[in-house]
């Protein structure tokens, strides 16, 4: 998949306007002359930055209601993906959008990014020194199925939605849980490879 067919993904399917593709043109350039000093990404990605890392974060949008007064969390940020491309995508002053990385060096790329493009986005460090009541919890490359499921529950007092970019193994994951039949989950296709995965797990607070 090229740019082009990229851009038309990010246009007529999920429905980023003019202005968000501008946004993610600065940032993708931004990424690449950060890239060249710190490794952000892989060298063997950056011509594939449009389908393998924008797209990829993007397709979120199908599941995720940023006409809501509720909050997203991505840890471990990172480069900003997804949590930078769905900050652009946010339209709603009421929808907060918090990206999580320890790394200092990513936090101050991070912040770059949010002064350039003008995006409403909290930029924190460690998630264990935060108090996080996001309704949606996303993540991308950040850690083990189970220890997500775990530092969801541990840190996260409310109900919520985990909602993870994950390989063809998706299923596999959950079915090695020990109590993964206890779980309310669905897993949907992605649109930029066709054997990976997007997992949703719905995480009900026993209290509640």
């Amino acid at each position: 998949m090229n740019k082009k067919t990229a851009l038309l993904d990010l246009k007529n399917i999920l429905k980023f306007t003019t202005e968000d593709i501008d946004k993610l043109q600065i940032f993708h350039d931004e990424l690449l002359k950060y890239n060249k000093k710190y490794n952000f990404i892989s060298k063997f990605t950056e011509n594939q930055i449009w389908h393998r890392h924008i797209l990829d974060s993007a397709q979120l949008v199908k599941y995720i209601n940023f006409n809501s007064n509720n909050s997203l969390s991505d840890m471990g940020s990172g480069a900003g993906f997804p949590g930078v491309v769905l900050a652009i995508f946010n339209k709603n002053p009421n929808f907060h959008v918090k990206l999580y990385e320890k790394s200092t060096v990513k936090c101050d790329f991070l912040n770059n990014i949010r002064n350039k493009i003008d995006i409403s986005v909290e930029i924190c460090g460690d998630y264990k020194n935060d108090e996080i009541n996001s309704f949606y919890l996303v993540s991308r490359a950040f850690k083990k199925l189970e220890e997500i499921i775990r530092i969801s529950r541990e840190i996260i007092k409310v109900n919520h939605k985990l909602i993870i970019l994950k390989g063809k193994n998706a299923e596999n994951e959950i079915n090695r849980l020990k109590h993964h039949k206890s779980f309310i989950y669905k897993i949907e296709k992605s649109i930029t490879d066709a054997e990976s995965k997007i997992l949703i797990i719905e995480i009900k607070k026993k209290n509640e």
